[in-house]
C-alpha cells in the first residue's frame, strides 16, 4: 500500500456505498484506526471483531489491525445474531468495530469502537510492527461438522506467503476490481488484497438480496461500471457476468467451475480458476490462461505452497490415478481455535518435508494430470458449496433437529448445488406437517447463514437411507425435487394461466427446481435467493426477447405481477405479450 500511496496517491482505492477513499486517504484512515485501537489496547494476537460491511471503513480497519500485530475476525452483518455473539465469544474479541450493535447482540465485555469515533482522532503517519511470523493474523469461521462453527486460525507467516505469491500474478496497476463476497468469508480477503497489491481499487459489492433489492430501490445496476478485474464464484459469474463486457482479467473461484462457462469468459480475456481452502490461507492453487493451463482444471500449486495426492496410507498415487489432495507449506493454518483434537485431525505432520513442518487434508478428490494440473473431482465427507459458501449439512441437520417436534434431519443440495433440501421427521403426535417445515425454516434463518438455509423442507415419514444405514443424500434429492402433489407448473390449465403466466411458472420451475404452484406464487416463497433472482431474470430475457428489471421481480416477486411486467414491456414495443410468451413455450 505504501508504494501506490507514494506513485498514485489520487487514485481510487476502495469504492462502495458511502464512499471512495483515494490512497491517500485510505492511508490516512488506516493510520487513524491503528491509533484507536492501540488506545483500545489492541496488540500482537488481540482479537479485534469486524462488523462493517461492505463499507469502505472495512478495508482501513481490517488494515490498521494487521499493522498492530492483532487478530483479525471478519464478520457479516447479515449473519443472524446468535451465530455473531458465538464468533464474537469464541474469538475473544476484545473489540468490536462497528456503526453500532445489531438488537439482540450479546457481546459481552467487548468494547465497541465505532468509525465516527475513529474519524474524530487525530490523524498521524501510519506505523506498522512486525508481527511475530507464528502468531494469528485472523480467524475464518467456517461450518463445523459438530454443527457449530469453527474459527481457522491463520498466521501472519501464512498471510505472508500468501500476498508473496499473490505479487507475482502480475495483474495492470489502475481501474477497479470487483469484490462482492461475504466480509466474513477468506474470499473477502482474496479481492482485497488481490487488487491492493496490484494498485487497483476495490469496488465493494453487494450481490445478495438485500444488496440487490437496495440498488434496485436506489435506481443503480448491482454492479459498478469500468470494471477491470473481477472474481466471482461460477454461479455468480453465470448469473451477472452479462454486466462484465469491461472486465480484463476473470477469476473463478469457490466452486467448480463448469467448462462451458469456463470457455466463455477465456475468450478475448484472461481467466484464472483459483482454488484453495481456509485452512491454508485462502489460495492454494491456480489455473492461468495467460500460461497455457486448462482453466476447467484447479491448476498447480502457487509459489510457496506444495500438494500431495495421497491414498489412505498417505502414499503418493500415479498420475490419472484418484487420491485426496493434501497441501502443505508455511502458508498451512495453526488449526482450529479451542479444537485440539480436530485441529490433529486435519493437521498432519509432513512425510514429504519433515523438520516439524504439517500439511492439511483437504477432503478433496482429485487427480494429477500428466501435465502436472491438478483436477478436481468432489469431496470425500458431508460437506458442500452453496452458491460458493462452504457448508457441513450436518450443521444444518442439527439446527433442525434442536426442535423437540424433530426426531431426525437429513439435508441435501438440490437444483446444481445452488440452494439445500432438508427432510425432518416429526415426533409422534405432531399434527400439522406444514407448520413444522415453516418453523424449521425460521429456525434456521435465526441460525445460519443465508446460503445455508434450505430452501425446501418437508416432513417425511421417513429419511431414505443406505445399507450402511446413513441418510441416503441423492435418493433424498430425488424426492424433495418432486413436486409433493405430482403436478407440474401450469397444472390447473382451466384458462386462468394466461400465456405470459405460463411462461413465468416455466421458467421459475427450471430455476427453482421446484413446482410453481399457480400465478400468485411467490419466488421467495418458492426457495428464491439473489442468484436465482439474477438468472431468473435472464431466462425470462432470452424466453420472450423483452428487457425484463431485476427490480421488477425484487419488488413484486409473484408469477402474476412478473407476467404484468411482460405484458407492459411488450406493449410499449407494438407486439402482443401473448405472442413473446407463446414464442417462448414454443422455444
Amino acid at each position: 500500500m505504501e508504494r501506490w500511496t507514494r506513485e498514485q496517491p489520487n487514485e481510487t482505492a476502495v469504492k462502495a456505498v458511502d464512499g471512495n477513499l483515494t490512497y491517500a486517504a485510505l492511508t490516512a484512515r488506516t493510520a487513524r484506526y491503528a491509533a484507536a485501537l492501540t488506545r483500545a489496547g489492541v496488540g500482537p494476537e488481540t482479537s479485534v471483531g469486524l462488523l462493517l460491511g461492505r463499507s469502505r471503513e472495512s478495508v482501513p480497519a481490517l488494515l490498521a489491525v494487521w499493522s498492530l500485530g492483532g487478530t483479525a475476525v471478519p464478520l457479516d452483518p447479515g449473519h443472524p445474531v446468535e451465530r455473531l455473539g458465538g464468533v464474537l465469544r469464541d474469538a475473544g474479541a476484545v473489540v468490536l468495530v462497528a456503526t453500532g450493535v445489531p438488537a439482540g447482540l450479546e457481546t459481552g465485555g467487548t468494547v465497541l469502537l465505532t468509525p465516527r469515533e475513529v474519524r474524530r482522532g487525530a490523524p498521524g503517519a501510519l506505523a506498522v510492527s512486525p508481527p511475530a511470523p507464528d502468531s494469528c493474523a485472523y480467524l475464518i469461521y467456517t461450518s463445523g461438522t459438530t454443527g457449530r462453527p469453527k474459527g481457522v486460525e491463520v498466521t501472519y507467516r501464512g498471510l505472508d506467503t500468501f500476498v508473496e505469491a499473490l505479487s507475482g500474478l502480475g495483474l495492470p496497476s489502475g481501474g477497479l476490481g470487483l469484490n462482492a463476497v461475504s466480509p466474513a468469508f477468506d474470499g473477502w480477503l482474496w479481492c482485497t488484497l488481490l487488487y491492493l497489491v496490484h494498485g487497483q481499487g476495490v469496488a465493494l459489492t453487494d450481490l445478495s438480496l438485500d444488496g440487490l433489492r437496495q440498488a434496485a430501490a436506489e435506481g443503480r445496476e448491482p454492479l459498478p461500471a469500468g470494471l477491470r478485474t473481477v472474481s466471482l464464484t461460477p454461479s455468480l459469474l453465470a448469473a451477472h457476468g452479462a454486466g462484465l463486457d469491461s472486465a480484463e482479467v476473470v477469476v473463478v473461484a469457490g466452486e467448480a467451475c463448469p467448462a462451458a462457462l469456463a470457455e466463455r469468459f477465456a475468450q478475448g480475456r484472461r481467466l484464472l480458476n483459483v482454488y484453495g481452502p481456509t485452512e491454508v490461507t485462502i489460495a492454494a492453487t491456480w489455473a492461468d490462461s495467460r500460461r497455457g493451463d486448462d482453466v476447467t482444471s484447479i491448476g498447480r500449486p502457487l509459489p510457496g505452497y506444495r500438494a500431495y495426492v495421497l491414498d489412505e496410507e498417505l502414499r503418493p498415487v500415479p498420475a490419472g490415478t484418484e487420491g485426496e489432495l493434501y497441501l502443505g507449506g508455511p502458508a498451512v493454518a495453526r488449526g482450529y481455535r479451542g479444537r485440539p483434537g480436530l485441529t490433529a485431525s486435519r493437521f498432519l505432520p509432513d512425510p514429504f518435508q519433515g523438520g516439524g513442518t504439517r500439511m492439511y487434508r483437504t477432503g478433496d478428490v482429485v487427480i494429477r494430470r500428466d501435465g502436472g494440473e491438478l483436477e478436481y473431482r468432489g469431496r470425500r465427507d458431508d460437506q458442500v458449496k452453496v452458491r460458493g459458501h462452504r457448508i457441513e449439512l450436518g450443521e444444518v441437520e442439527r439446527v433442525a433437529a434442536e426442535l423437540p417436534e424433530v426426531v431426525a434431519a437429513a439435508c441435501c443440495p438440490l437444483a446444481a448445488g445452488q440452494t439445500l433440501g432438508l427432510a425432518v421427521v416429526a415426533a409422534p403426535g405432531v399434527a400439522d406437517p406444514a407448520g413444522l417445515a415453516t418453523r424449521v425454516v425460521e429456525r434456521c434463518r435465526k441460525q445460519l447463514p443465508a446460503a445455508a438455509v434450505p430452501a425446501t423442507v418437508r416432513v417425511l415419514d421417513r429419511i431414505p437411507t443406505l445399507t450402511t444405514g446413513k441418510a441416503d443424500r441423492a435418493a433424498l434429492a430425488r424426492a424433495l425435487e418432486q413436486p409433493e402433489d405430482g403436478d407440474g407448473p401450469g397444472a390447473a390449465g382451466d384458462g386462468t394461466v394466461s400465456a405470459s403466466e405460463r411462461t413465468v411458472m416455466t421458467v421459475w420451475a427450471e430455476v427453482l427446481a421446484t413446482e410453481v404452484p399457480g400465478p400468485e406464487s411467490d419466488f421467495f416463497d418458492l426457495g428464491g435467493h439473489s442468484l436465482a433472482a439474477a438468472r431468473a431474470v435472464s431466462e425470462l430475457r432470452r424466453a420472450t426477447g423483452l428487457r425484463v428489471g431485476l427490480g421488477a421481480l425484487l419488488a413484486r416477486p409473484t408469477v402474476a405481477d412478473v407476467a404484468a411486467e411482460i405484458d407492459r414491456l411488450a406493449a410499449e414495443q407494438g407486439g402482443p405479450a401473448a405472442d413473446a410468451a407463446a414464442a417462448a413455450e414454443g422455444a
